[in-house]
């Protein structure tokens, strides 16, 4: 039976001989068939996680832009001299700070980190010894 027949008769009698055709290619092909395995795996698994991490992304921009634009435009919808807007602008501003501050905190802790480590790896020097001429009894003093 061909796959013209067997495709105008039956599409599951199509797609068993397509899976066998494709077994039989597989089964001959041996060793190669297993390193394109492994390579298409490995390339299937790269994509995935290229994919989850640009989900993670779009998420996280959106949560943060959602939140962001909703306060910025229920701000401007306050007259200027509302107690709400004063303290969204307020907030706001103590929100940059305290993160600029923490963020510098964190580099300040991080240079000492790499500051002690960098000192536990630098060789400890020992003192070198200094030539020292000893001069014997019997050597007579330098004449005038």
């Amino acid at each position: 039976m061909t796959t013209t027949d067997a495709t105008g008769t039956n599409p599951l009698a199509a797609l068993g001989e397509a899976l066998e055709s494709a077994a039989e290619t597989l089964g001959s092909a041996g060793a190669s068939a297993s390193a394109n395995a492994t390579a298409s795996a490995k390339a299937a698994a790269q994509k995935v996680r290229s994919t989850a991490s640009a989900g993670a992304y779009n998420a996280a921009y959106g949560v943060s832009y959602g939140l962001v634009f909703g306060a910025v435009f229920l701000k401007e919808l306050l007259p200027k001299d509302n107690a709400i807007r004063r303290g969204f602008e307020e907030g706001a501003e103590a929100a940059f700070d305290a993160a600029a501050s923490r963020r510098a905190e964190h580099e300040s802790l991080e240079a000492a980190a790499v500051e002690a480590v960098e000192e536990e790896a630098r060789p400890v020097r020992k003192p070198r010894a200094t030539k020292r001429t000893v001069r014997s009894a019997e050597t007579p003093a330098a004449e005038a």
